[in-house]
């Protein structure tokens, strides 16, 4: 690409405003210099260009034919550029924020609903953390999570989501109606070591079910939940899963909960550091997870 022949900035800058004022003094106000500096400008513009552009008159300044011409296309030209620094200017800046949850939460419940954030608040980048273990909320390894537990954690602000109900589930197909006859099925447990305190096990349910003949410690072994909710859909046995993470199943009749008894686990609560309890980005996400169909907001 050729290389730009221009005068500088300045004069045209000093010229333009001249010769929209028809006055150097106004254009010296409007700049914040001083007439004789227009002057000297306009001149070297002139100087440069070989042609008058201004017929110079006592208190007033008339622009030539040529004037006339380089004034209407600056006046475009500045025009444009002032617009484009507008609408630069009232572009919001991007905020990227993590959130931190377990793989089943991130799934089986918010991802769907992602397109209400992007709706909102088009200008933040939601970057999903999943996992089991609790991580840092310091602004570098998430910024705000979606834990279970019993809400207490220095530091940070709790806000119950949902309760964490456990149940037997099985696919219809399985036509299993009595705990009696569980020890015919296979379970599907869901085991995850890098959970510092697990879920409700088949164990945990058997010491209140005291079902015949049950071997807790037989089965399918999944390490991510959600497999283990695929494979009680497969009819590949009867899982142990946390209700409120299983509602569409249910609802749908894809999955079926034969009997009892229930377990409380831990509830779900929306947790983020106390120090940034007014940060606008962190009020966004928490405005979207509060408005999630299936949370504690719509119950």
């Amino acid at each position: 690409m050729s290389r730009r022949r221009l005068p500088p900035l300045s004069a045209l800058r000093a010229f333009e405003a001249a010769a929209r004022h028809e006055s150097a003094k106004q254009a010296a106000e409007e700049l914040s210099v001083t007439a004789t500096a227009i002057s000297h400008q306009i001149r070297a513009l002139e100087e440069s260009l070989g042609v008058a552009l201004f017929v110079r008159k006592p208190r007033q300044l008339e622009l030539t034919m040529a004037g006339r011409e380089l004034q209407q296309v600056l006046e475009s030209a500045f025009d444009s550029i002032g617009a484009a620094v507008e609408r630069l200017s009232a572009t919001p800046s991007r905020q990227a924020i993590t959130l931190s949850t377990t793989p089943a939460v991130a799934v089986r419940w918010l991802l769907s609903w992602v397109c209400m954030l992007r709706d909102s608040h088009p200008n933040i980048d939601l970057r999903i953390h999943a996992s089991h273990e609790p991580v840092a909320l310091d602004g570098v390894t998430a910024d705000i999570a979606i834990r279970y537990g019993d809400g207490r954690w220095p530091g940070l602000v709790a806000e119950k989501l949902f309760d964490n109900t456990f149940v037997p589930a099985c696919s219809p197909l399985l036509e299993l109606h009595e705990a009696a006859d569980l020890p015919r099925h296979t379970l599907i447990h869901f085991r995850n070591q890098a959970a510092i305190s697990s879920p409700m096990d088949w164990a945990v349910w058997q010491k209140q079910a005291q079902v015949p003949g049950l071997d807790v410690s037989a089965g399918l072994v999944f390490s991510d939940e959600t497999h283990a909710v695929s494979a009680a859909v497969g009819a590949q046995g009867v899982a142990l899963m946390s209700r409120q993470l299983i509602e569409d199943e249910l609802r749908e009749g894809r999955l079926v909960q034969p009997f009892g008894p229930e377990l409380e686990g831990k509830p779900f609560f929306l947790v983020y550091p106390e120090s940034r309890r007014n940060d606008p980005t962190i009020l966004a996400v928490r405005e979207w997870i509060m408005a999630v169909p299936g949370g504690l907001c719509s119950l």
